[in-house]
């Protein structure tokens, strides 16, 4: 199984590394994109190489499509291949999955209408669904996270979507996870 992430400069390190090592702990397949050639550099300074060039994407058989958050999110946000990309998972019925900063994309996109979604709370705005406090929140094919802090519960409800809550579970029984109280 497959999941396409996409980042450029300003993406938040610990949402997009610590949600990838997750996936690829469970086995999953995860491609990163970059908005720009093959690289991009975090909030704080972690430059990514060796990335796939967004104007080289393909699906190849994608199950989710992830977007970590930071300052990134504008940039994500205002680009029409990625408001495209959104519509596209959303009309094969993929997960669209959108933590801290970046559910406000899919919100004033209009995905979260009707919707249960959480977000960085000072990004929350009347997206017309229903604002959780929880890390993270799955609602049908959309699955949200609230910030850096909850990347690991961000990872793996997209873990149990993607690959089943088996694997979920077992890959958290290997990182000695337990969740919070």
């Amino acid at each position: 199984m497959k999941v396409c992430m996409i980042i450029t400069d300003g993406f938040e390190e610990i949402e997009a590394v610590g949600t990838y090592a997750i996936l690829r702990r469970g086995g999953l397949e995860v491609d990163i994109y970059s908005l720009h050639d093959d690289r991009a550099t975090g909030r704080f300074g972690l430059t990514c190489c060796a990335l796939k060039p967004f104007d080289r994407f393909q699906d190849t058989g994608y199950a989710a499509l992830v977007l970590a958050g930071g300052p990134q999110w504008k940039e994500l946000e205002a680009d029409p291949r990625i408001q495209k990309l959104l519509k596209d998972f959303d009309a094969a019925g993929k997960y669209l999955c959108a933590i801290c900063a970046s559910p406000t994309i899919l919100g004033r996109a209009g995905f979260l209408r009707g919707k249960k979604y959480t977000c960085f709370t000072a990004m929350n705005a009347d997206f017309g669904g229903a604002y959780q406090e929880d890390y993270a929140v799955t609602d049908g094919r959309i699955i949200t996270g609230k910030s850096a802090a909850a990347s690991i519960d961000f990872a793996f409800a997209i873990l149990q979507a993607v690959a089943g809550k088996e694997t979920a579970e077992q890959t958290k029984a290997e990182i000695y996870y337990q969740e919070a109280k």
